[in-house]
């Protein structure tokens, strides 16, 4: 295998993601080459970061005719995913994209296409759904597989956030026209729901949703404004909401290929105005001889939960929570494993697909996968509007 620092990656995206990006990429070794975002912020995150060359005027195309980019990260708006995917692929570059990957099935069905184009040769494509390399995540993947909850009967959970919860919270998000006409449900619903399917080896198949948004009317600065950051109502102008704030979604998934899913149905709970909580992707997965419960904000802990006997805490780095996951996990027992680093995870096992010419395991979301996540909220969107059961 090439070893991954011999790889060069080029960054489209200076927001909130495309950091995270980059220093998970430095972690590992791998050279960050290039920056492409508006002129200012390119140049100021190259100086920070010491990235050599700068691409201004989200000039994508000029980054992609250089000699010294073999992998895309793609952490611009969502608009703008699906244009940026194809233009990296047609010119044989490799790309990790951020999710959704588009803002419909009409145009990810163009990325399916163009990656499948490229055949077993053809850049690896993966979207960045990073929940799938959590630790934790693996773990139950591993013991449901194994059959060691019994056959699946029900999940459970809610990915909580509150960081929209004010009317004067402002993000491109909260814009149908930049990040799709789901957005709490597209945002963060669908890091649930891949994970859930990641776990169980199954896809959704049909779907049951309510949308509401609270906030009919915000307000937003006249100006630019960085995810999180903090603003003065003053100086803000109010704008009608065309996203949802919160939703519920129930979900039937099809038959997984080791026979201990078939069928399962799931409920789950998505907000980005729940106050108290502020990265809260927790899930219960319920089978006949056991349950494994986790909550992202405790990322090092799994509850394996019994009936017969007392329940147990499975923790990171020890036995019952090691073995399975030896090859996605780096510390001791004890020392803390989180978001940046399931990151780290992530672009290491989509580095290592490319390093070894696409001979290890392809854990990671696929375009497919990202594809049939975007036809899974047209058919949320369709469901709330109907208020019946929808086929995905």
């Amino acid at each position: 295998m090439t070893p991954l620092h011999h790889l060069r990656a080029g960054i489209i995206g200076t927001g909130f993601i495309g950091p995270v990006h980059i220093e998970a990429l430095k972690r590992l070794g791998i050279q960050v080459t290039a920056i492409c975002a508006s002129s200012k912020s390119a140049r100021q995150t190259a100086e920070q970061w010491g990235i050599e060359e700068v691409y201004g005027d989200y000039d994508h195309e000029a980054m992609y005719a250089s000699p010294n980019v073999d992998v895309v990260h793609i952490t611009s708006p969502n608009k703008a995913h699906v244009e940026q995917c194809l233009s990296a692929l047609d010119m044989g570059k490799h790309v990790i994209c951020e999710k959704p990957l588009g803002m419909n099935t009409q145009e990810t069905a163009q990325v399916v296409a163009a990656v499948k184009k490229g055949g077993k040769k053809g850049p690896v494509f993966a979207v960045n759904y990073m929940c799938r390399f959590f630790p934790a995540v693996l773990q139950m993947r591993a013991m449901v597989e194994r059959g060691d909850i019994g056959e699946i009967i029900h999940v459970q959970g809610h990915f909580f956030q509150d960081w929209l919860l004010h009317q004067t919270d402002f993000n491109w998000r909260v814009l149908a026209s930049e990040g799709g006409k789901l957005r709490a449900v597209g945002d963060i619903g669908t890091h649930w729901i891949d994970a859930v399917s990641f776990i169980l080896g199954a896809k959704a198949q049909s779907v049951f949703a309510h949308i509401e948004t609270f906030h009919k009317t915000r307000l937003r600065p006249k100006g630019q404004v960085q995810t999180f950051a903090k603003v003065d109502p003053k100086t803000m102008v109010p704008y009608k909401v065309d996203t949802e704030d919160f939703g519920s979604v129930l979900l039937k998934f099809g038959k997984s290929k080791h026979g201990h899913a078939d069928g399962v149905h799931a409920n789950a709970s998505i907000s980005q105005v729940a106050a108290g909580w502020k990265c809260s992707l927790a899930l219960g997965i319920y089978g006949t001889k056991g349950s494994l419960q986790w909550d992202l904000q405790q990322p090092n802990e799994i509850t394996h939960g019994r009936r017969d006997q007392p329940n147990q805490i499975l923790q990171r780095g020890t036995p019952g929570f090691l073995e399975d996951v030896a090859n996605f996990t780096d510390y001791p027992g004890g020392h803390a494993e989180g978001f940046s680093d399931a990151h780290k995870m992530h672009y290491r096992a989509v580095y290592e697909h490319i390093a070894s010419g696409k001979t290890t395991p392809a854990l990671f979301a696929t375009a497919e996968d990202g594809h049939h996540e975007v036809k899974l909220c047209e058919a949320i969107l369709q469901s709330s509007r109907e208020k019946s059961w929808v086929k995905v």
